[in-house]
């Protein structure tokens, strides 16, 4: 059966996609011709297990990253980026619970759950595609107009792909379970757009600003693990679930290359951002060293002697030599001339 445009018959007889059992005519959902096997732990029935593995450690790697992010307090897009983690981790957490069955898809509120996992799909692409934009400094990283225009983007597209989900999923408003057109634009084509745009806006960003070529090591290998991903859960997922014997299915590589993907992305966006150090506040206290010749002691390693001999405090002659103005008036200053005190400067104690 050949991919046709706005039907998921043939992507959900290949994948075992979280809304797969919410779509087709016969109201059971579609079922893919092979699938990882379940695993039992009490009386609980596990599916996916070791796609779930995935998932838990896709949300470790996203807090470690979300971490280091915010640690560089001073990077451009800091904020941006920020949030593409933050709905990534929750995308990871709904995954988790609705491919292992833990929602089972028979209850009233998998349908519900479902949609908002799509909204949240389509909203993280949303705020990859935005970020793809920052470096370019059309609205200055950080400030209210950039952050507000994110996030009321991605609320936007949350809400599209929420209603258009959950609609066909309901059948009203025109859609249906058989009727997914809208659904296979939202799920599907969207996130090509969004990975296709922001990759060549990245690669003019690198060529047209950047002196170095080293990220698009990172472009390189985030689109090859990405690509990877969607040609093993769409073309080999019943041939990989056949060989391993049901152990592991396509979702598992899926999974994983999509999680390689996102960490380029973080690894991406390192390389090419650097911290102003003058204005950041590490959670290490820096060392200094002091350069100055007067800030430094005068101590047997020091670069300069300390001047021991100064003029304020000898009691030289007058014929020891002047320092502000020459001749007889560096001799007042060195003598004292003033009142014919021992010396002017500083004033001894018995002054007072």
């Amino acid at each position: 059966m050949g991919l046709k445009f706005g039907s998921f018959d043939s992507v959900c007889s290949t994948a075992a996609l979280v809304i797969c059992p919410l779509l087709g005519p016969s109201g059971q959902g579609i079922e893919p011709n092979c699938y990882s096997r379940n695993v039992q732990i009490g009386s609980t029935l596990i599916f996916q297990p070791s796609t779930c593995f995935v998932h838990i450690v896709a949300i470790l790697m996203t807090i470690i990253m979300i971490y280091h992010i915010r640690s560089k307090y001073t990077a451009v897009g800091r904020k941006e980026i920020v949030t593409f983690f933050w709905v990534y981790m929750v995308i990871e957490l709904l995954a988790m619970f609705l491919d292992s069955g833990i929602i089972p898809t028979a209850n009233s509120s998998y349908p519900w759950f479902a949609a908002v996992y799509t909204g949240f799909v389509a909203a993280a692409y949303c705020c990859l595609l935005i970020n793809g934009f920052v470096g370019f400094q059309f609205a200055e990283d950080g400030t209210p107009l950039s952050l507000w225009f994110l996030r009321l983007s991605c609320v936007t597209i949350f809400g599209i792909s929420f209603f258009v989900a959950i609609a066909t999923f309901k059948s009203f408003a025109g859609f249906s379970p058989t009727k997914t057109t809208a659904l296979f634009v939202v799920y599907l084509i969207w996130p090509i757009f969004c990975v296709a745009t922001y990759t060549l806006s990245q690669l003019v960003l690198v060529f047209r600003t950047l002196d170095d070529r080293w990220p698009l090591g990172d472009i390189i290998f985030g689109i090859a693990f990405y690509t990877i991903a969607q040609v093993l859960l769409f073309g080999f997922s019943v041939t990989i679930c056949n060989a391993i014997k049901h152990y592991l299915d396509g979702l598992f590589f899926f999974t994983l290359c999509v999680l390689l993907s996102v960490m380029m992305v973080y690894k991406y966006w390192d390389s090419i951002t650097r911290e102003d150090l003058e204005f950041s506040v590490g959670s290490k206290a820096a060392v200094w060293e002091v350069k100055d010749p007067l800030l430094t002691g005068g101590g047997p390693g020091a670069d300069y002697e300390e001047d021991v001999m100064s003029n304020y405090h000898a009691s030289s002659t007058a014929g020891s030599g002047a320092h502000y103005g020459g001749g007889g008036k560096g001799a007042g200053y060195a003598q004292g001339g003033y009142g014919n005190a021992q010396r002017g400067y500083p004033p001894t104690s018995d002054r007072y």
